[in-house]
């Protein structure tokens, strides 16, 4: 059934907000779950030292996540499909918080691999869960917006880690900042579980602002969890094939800028990452500006009166081009010059991932996208696990060599080139982001 209405509901048109309280509630769980898989990039040096790890050894434990991280997004995809966003999404943070603390009790390599392998399987659950939200509480007009600034919160995380987590070293000791940024995770469990249902039974919603979130859809709001779609099913569609090469292609630049440009400052520019890093506090607040910013472009587009595809594709490709100065890194003179061209590519990525996001949420159904969001993130995570080993082989190889900083830049090449690769091959599969009819 649909929100009861009240009399001043009845005799008012005022568009109420509840929506963006959703939207805080995503955000903070996003944050959340970038602060947990950020933590071990900024200990890296320590850990390096304490357990002997080469790059490679290092690329492995990246890999156990990342492998995974791949195989949950599968699961989670189609589970919360099933059986709703607000069991999902609380299924998933349980699991990984708890696997964020127990890394403190790893005493090897293999250990930590399996702790990170845990942690996949449960951080998989934010976005099919997160995106899916979105698509429930939201007019097309406003999702990017929304997912953009939800999606701000792996920034602020990637932020708030470099300051936390070296404090927390210095004080305490690496088991204790990943027991005290994991346990984090409960609390918002708390706040999800009290304030969250979808719309068609949430009593605090006003019925016009229901009537708003359902303006320009086809879709008829239902108060239960839809029937799902059987997932092999999505792949014989060419749209999924879009958003699985977009994801494939883009994703392992945002895995790479996450987990190895702290190791790569600190051998760079001789950056100690035990103390509070301002470089890396730029990047990862210039992602926050990027996707907020990118949702936001989009959204300004369909307003003006753009077709919805057009406004993405267009501001998909903006985008892509703002990635293409990073390759220039390696002839920059300074560490600021560096920092301003991986602040420039790290915000065109979360503007492109606010909106590659929303147009999964474009093209098909809402039951069908926590589906979508698990397929295609399965596919970036595959991305994620094969561009590692290229990253561990190419500066393994360049640290014998004594030119550590060679490998980086051919891989900054690589970053730069990703995106336009990927804006071609989505529009190759999908020139109009036509909606599916399922």
């Amino acid at each position: 059934m649909q929100p009861t209405l009240t009399s001043s509901q009845t005799s008012s048109p005022v568009l109420g907000t509840y929506r963006w309280q959703v939207v805080a509630l995503l955000f903070f769980a996003t944050t959340i779950n970038y602060l947990d898989r950020q933590v071990i990039g900024l200990l890296k040096p320590t850990l390096e030292a304490q357990f002997g790890w080469t790059e490679s050894d290092y690329s492995t434990v990246v890999m156990a996540f990342q492998a995974a991280y791949a195989l949950s997004l599968l699961a989670f995809g189609g589970l919360i499909d099933r059986i709703g966003t607000k069991l999902g999404y609380a299924i998933s943070i349980v699991v990984w918080s708890l696997a964020a603390m127990l890394h403190a009790a790893a005493g090897s390599t293999l250990a930590f691999a399996g702790a990170r392998a845990l942690l996949g399987l449960g951080e998989a659950g934010n976005f099919p869960a997160a995106i899916k939200t979105v698509a429930e509480w939201f007019p097309k007009k406003e999702r990017a917006l929304a997912t953009g600034i939800f999606n701000s919160g792996a920034n602020i995380g990637a932020v708030a880690a470099p300051i936390l987590v070296p404090w927390i070293l210095g004080a305490y000791g690496w088991q204790e900042a990943f027991i005290l940024t994991g346990a984090v995770g409960f609390i918002w469990l708390g706040f999800w579980w009290w304030l969250y249902e979808i719309p068609a039974r949430q009593a605090k919603l006003s019925r016009a602002e229901f009537d708003y979130i359902h303006s320009d859809t086809d879709e008829q709001p239902t108060p239960g969890v839809d029937t799902p779609v059987r997932w092999l099913q999505l792949f014989g569609i060419r749209q999924t094939w879009a958003f699985i090469f977009g994801k494939l292609l883009t994703d392992p630049i945002w895995w790479f800028f996450l987990f190895w440009l702290p190791s790569y400052f600190a051998t760079t520019f001789h950056l100690d990452l035990k103390k509070p890093s301002l470089p890396l506090i730029l990047v990862y607040t210039a992602t926050t500006i990027g996707s907020i910013g990118g949702g936001y472009l989009s959204g300004w587009f369909i307003r003006r009166g753009w077709p919805v595809f057009r406004a993405r594709k267009t501001a998909m490709l903006l985008f892509a081009v703002c990635v293409l100065p990073i390759m220039g890194v390696q002839y920059a003179t300074n560490i600021w010059q560096v920092v301003g061209l991986i602040s420039l590519a790290a915000a065109a990525h979360q503007a492109w991932s606010a909106n590659i996001f929303t147009v999964a949420s474009d093209m098909f159904p809402k039951k069908a996208v926590s589906s979508i969001i698990g397929i295609g993130g399965m596919a970036g995570s595959v991305g994620g696990i094969l561009f590692p080993l290229l990253v561990g082989y190419l500066l393994d190889s360049f640290k014998a060599q004594g030119n550590l900083t060679g490998g980086y830049n051919i891989l900054f090449v690589c970053c730069g080139l990703a995106y336009v690769l990927a804006w071609g091959v989505m529009h190759l599969f999908a020139p109009t982001f036509n909606k599916v009819n399922l």
